[in-house]
């Protein structure tokens, strides 16, 4: 009498060595599986990213023709050239200041109204879509119009103010390069001002209400709040904020090129509108990839004070 039982033991070995098999693939699979989710951005970043600051790195410390042929290395000539040039003092100085006016003040001025649309009120929703129109229109159109509005000739805040009887005759609102220089400091901060509400915003309506219930309970007043709930609670939010602002601002080209191009003789320029002036106008590619380099170092260090700031204080405060 045949049987076929012996099969079953045999069938329950085959699946028994095959299961090792399956769960170390698995296991394979779930430690590769996040770099494989990270691939294409890392990609991308290395194509558009790391490979152009190479070149710029490159191109520091070569000599570059007008036609922007490479010529060989020429060491740092490039960055001495441009430190000893009497224009990049003046420029660095401008940068500084622009980029700290812009940041602080739009900072404080974000923060204010963030508090006050945070608060409840009719047309809340409406005011906090009027805040956000200086944000999503192009900077080009808004360093435009603020060039409209401070003309001397047809200028919008002349003929307003002529009407309602405060001035008598057209003002010059730029008679120095330093009165220009600021105007152009005030149109960034419009621009910034959303960004920092909506970042300070956001942080504010996650800020649980029974943290105010209890305060005030206990007595505490308005300010003693603000300093002591308001703004420990949203520090990570406007710490970013500040951050980003800080690179955004640093790097900003359109509002200086638009309103004065950096002129007269780069008293209103900033890094970024200098170094363009020496790579397309002046032909000077190796000296504006110097200018470009010694940015890049800037903001490195102002990354990473970041960065270690945020590591010391721990993942809760990211």
């Amino acid at each position: 009498m045949s049987t076929k039982t012996p099969a079953a033991p045999a069938a329950s070995q085959e699946l028994a060595r095959k299961a090792p098999r399956s769960s170390k693939s698995k296991k394979f699979f779930r430690k590769v599986e996040p770099y494989i989710w990270i691939a294409p951005s890392i990609i991308l970043m290395a194509i558009f990213i790391v490979t152009p600051i190479v070149k710029v790195f490159q191109l520091s410390m070569s000599k570059v023709t007008r036609a922007g042929l490479v010529k060989g290395y020429n060491n740092f000539e490039n960055f001495s050239k441009v430190l000893k040039s009497p224009a990049f003092a003046l420029v660095l100085k401008n940068t500084i200041v622009w980029t700290i006016a812009v940041v602080v003040i739009s900072t404080v001025l974000g923060f204010m109204l963030a508090l006050v649309l945070n608060n409840k009120f009719r047309g809340r929703k409406v005011a906090r879509a009027i805040v956000v129109f200086p944000w999503a229109t192009t900077l080009v159109i808004q360093a435009s119009a603020w060039n409209f509005i401070i003309n001397k000739d047809y200028g919008t805040l002349n003929t307003l103010l002529m009407k309602i009887g405060l001035i008598s005759a057209p003002v010059n609102w730029t008679p120095t390069p330093g009165a220009y220089f600021a105007w152009e400091i005030a149109c960034g901060i419009f621009v910034t001002i959303p960004f920092v509400t909506f970042c300070v915003l956001s942080g504010l309506q996650s800020i649980d209400a029974s943290y105010y219930e209890a305060a005030t309970v206990d007595g505490a007043g308005y300010f003693q709040k603000l300093f002591s709930i308001t703004l420990p609670l949203v520090k990570s939010s406007l710490t970013v904020a500040t951050v980003l602002n800080i690179i955004y601002v640093f790097n900003s080209f359109p509002i200086i090129w638009t309103m004065t191009k950096g002129d007269p003789a780069n008293h209103t320029d900033t890094l970024v509108t200098y170094l363009y002036k020496l790579a397309f106008y002046n032909g000077k590619q190796g000296e504006a990839s110097a200018v470009s380099v010694i940015g890049f170092l800037i903001l490195l260090v102002c990354a990473s004070v970041y960065m270690i700031y945020t590591l010391r204080k721990g993942d809760d405060d990211l």
